[in-house]
Formats: structure tokens, sequence, C-alpha cells
């Protein structure tokens, strides 16, 4: 997989393209939610959900934006919540403020580094299915001693922890 998002087999063929990242002034206004949102301990990890999403400086719309994104599913830590507000920090270490309504608690992760292996199980003996480049960002699941599953719009396998960000270090998801 490369940091477009086009993934790659073991002999190097490309298999497809998706969407890549990058930056777009969005204006959006959308009505408060109708329900209350649970209340979450903080720090936690969420993904951008908007195809569109502005960082501010501030926690409101009177703040200037520091940064505009067009890469929804990209994974972001909540670092504090006020109101429907949450400042966040990027996967470059980029901190600013974002509306609740801009993210989702869909747990998603970026490779780092350099190329990374996924494999069929987890487990550093186990066959290579895909490799992925840094910035291919991928849905996590089953994470647990060290490996996490990563899933790239149905090309899946398990990468190390260390290799990705969006889940801490030793952290479990079922």
């Amino acid at each position: 997989m490369t940091a477009d998002g086009r993934v790659t087999g073991m002999r190097g063929g490309s298999i497809g393209a998706w969407a890549a990242g990058g930056w777009l002034a969005a204006a959006m206004a959308v009505p408060a939610p109708a329900v209350a949102q649970k209340a979450r301990e903080v720090p936690y990890w969420a993904s951008i959900s908007a195809p569109k999403a502005r960082m501010r400086t501030g926690p409101g719309t009177n703040y200037p934006a520091n940064w505009e994104y067009v890469r929804a599913e990209l994974p972001v830590k909540v670092m504090q919540v006020r109101n429907e507000w949450r400042r966040i920090v990027d996967p470059d270490g980029v901190e600013g403020w974002m509306r609740s309504f801009l993210l989702s608690e869909q747990r998603t992760a970026i490779i780092r580094g350099e190329i990374r292996p996924l494999r069929a199980a987890p487990d550093r003996g186990a066959k290579v299915t895909w490799r992925a480049e840094p910035g291919v960002v991928g849905k996590v699941s089953h994470c647990a001693a060290g490996w996490c599953e990563f899933d790239v719009h149905g090309r899946a396998g398990y990468v190390e922890i260390d290799h990705i960000w969006g889940v801490a270090a030793g952290e479990t998801i079922d």
C-alpha cells in the first residue's frame, strides 16, 4: 500500500487506488446534536469523520482555522473536551480544536516510519500478505499483544502496534 492509498501485493502489482490526503477550506454549519454525547475520559483516540474538517486555534468559530483537512478517517487523539469542541492532536503532532460532529469513534491508524508488512497472523513469522507505505490509513481492530488487524478498504493483515499511530502501546481492542 502506498501513502496515497494504493495497495500492492507481494509481487508489487498495483491493486487499486483510493482517496489521498490534503488540505481544503470548508465552511460547515451543522445543527447541534439532539442527544447528548456520552462522556469519555481523555485522552482517547478518534478519527476525522467528515470529508472536510477545520481545526481551529481555540474552541469556537471566532478562533481562526489553523488547518483544513480533506482526509476522512485520519486518526486523531482527543486531549480535552469543552462543550461540543475537542482539542485534538493529529499524527504530525499538530494541535488544535475541532467540533465534535467532525469526529468519529471509528478507530483508525496510520503507518509510520518505513514500508511495513501486513501479516496473515499476529506473528513475525506469519506470511506477508500486503506491504503498506508510511502515510497509509486503515481501520484497526483486534489489537492485543502488540499487534492490530489493519484494514485498508478490504486489504487486511496484522501490523505491529509500534509501526502505527492511532493505538497506544499495550492497548487492547476487541
